[in-house]
């Protein structure tokens, strides 16, 4: 009987609910799921129109799944645990929400774009920007590392990255805050502009911009994709427009929530947040546990092609499947400990995708921004402490506190 109840107990849990999500990802449930259901179905009551999904949350099972396209499709239903937060067409603009061979044309234009050369040539740039918004806080004995830090710098990399103006950035870390918070209330509250009227809008302002860079070229990444070619095609402007709005939503939202959440871990931990400031060489070790412990988003989606078993289950043609890489990143048969930070892990974590066509196009970018992040914090502010409790973001897809009050503690 017991077993029985455990049993009905487990396949209660709805991870849809985000009353789970109130101080983040839920690992505590996740934890439950890898071992007793790791193919779990979760109703999504209380999302209006929304259908229910199945939920990955081992290793091995996330890295088999994003692996296997033909069967797992990012295309045919978009990669959002949630249908109509942002709409299927868009999705299917980005590559992100593309299957092969589409997707391996599109990717292929924006790869260049991330040449090993192209982000080492921007590493002098990343490093003026932050001290530069570092410099800012001179005097100041607090602030918000995540609204005086993090985003500023982080806006200003992707900004400078893409070839958009400084007074424009706070408009697409807004664009990027609200578009990516899935569930969160206060990031996307009701009678405020809709996110498809915020992607219109983004749209609008992408196609002038290319537009300019066609008949004015320069030498930043809009301009780049503007005249790429492959095989004599070039890219069209919707596809430029969502291209651009994936990166642009990237670009400000991932790096700045694993520097704030692993910032957040060291004020909480004074002991590998010293071993940090006496011997910054750990720096690059210490962002990989920072991306295996916090990933920026929580999961991304897949749509089932066909029929398909699974740990004694069947996942129907057409159902949703969730990779958890807030669950996947923290499994116990592949990280000894999993919940606890060890800045000297260097783990082979799953934060920027887990293998396959979709692994992020951004990521050489991203470990070079959050070591330089980490390390110029860190020179600057070696004595800071927390002022108060940080909340989280409740959303299923963005994993990140919402502030990070510290003050300078001299």
């Amino acid at each position: 009987m017991e077993l029985a109840a455990e049993q009905d107990q487990i396949e209660a849990i709805d991870l849809g609910d985000l009353s789970l999500w109130v101080n983040g990802p839920p690992h505590q449930v996740f934890d439950r799921l890898r071992r007793e259901a790791p193919l779990h179905w979760s109703e999504m009551a209380g999302w209006e129109n929304e259908t229910g999904f199945w939920s990955i949350t081992r290793a091995e099972d996330v890295h088999a799944v994003s692996r296997d396209w033909e069967s797992f499709s990012s295309e045919r239903g978009g990669i959002l645990a949630a249908d109509h937060s942002v709409p299927i067409e868009f999705q299917n603009a980005m590559f992100i929400g593309m299957d092969p061979p589409r997707h391996d044309r599109i990717k292929g234009l924006f790869q260049r774009g991330f040449t090993p050369k192209r982000i080492a040539d921007h590493e002098h740039q990343i490093r003026s920007i932050t001290n530069r918004f570092l410099d800012e806080l001179e005097g100041r004995d607090d602030f918000d590392l995540v609204a005086d830090v993090a985003q500023p710098i982080v806006g200003r990399v992707i900004g400078s990255f893409l070839g958009t103006p400084e007074e424009d950035d706070a408009t697409w870390a807004d664009f990027a805050n609200r578009g990516l918070a899935l569930g969160d209330d206060d990031l996307q509250p009701e009678g405020e502009n809709t996110v498809l009227e915020l992607i219109e809008q983004g749209i609008m302002r992408i196609i002038q911009m290319a537009a300019e860079r066609r008949d004015h070229p320069t030498d930043d990444l809009t301009s780049l994709l503007v005249h790429a070619e492959i095989d004599g095609e070039r890219l069209e402007d919707y596809e430029i427009a969502s291209g651009f709005a994936l990166l642009v939503s990237a670009g400000n939202d991932s790096t700045k929530a694993t520097y704030s959440s692993g910032m957040l871990a060291l004020l909480q931990d004074p002991v590998q947040m010293q071993r940090l400031v006496n011997d910054p060489d750990l720096i690059p070790g210490a962002v990989e546990e920072f991306l295996r412990m916090f990933p920026a988003f929580a999961h991304f989606r897949r749509t089932a092609t066909r029929d398909i078993e699974m740990h004694g289950k069947t996942i129907r043609e057409g159902d949703k499947v969730i990779l958890w890489y807030a669950a996947s990143n923290r499994d116990e048969d592949r990280f000894s400990c999993p919940h606890q930070m060890d800045i000297e892990r260097n783990p082979d974590h799953q934060a920027f995708g887990a293998g396959g066509r979709h692994f992020c196009l951004g990521t050489a970018l991203a470990r070079l921004e959050l070591g330089i992040l980490f390390a110029e914090t860190l020179k600057r502010y070696p004595n800071l402490e927390l002022a108060e409790q940080p909340e989280a973001v409740r959303s299923l897809f963005a994993n990140q506190p919402r502030s990070v009050r510290v003050r300078v503690n001299i």
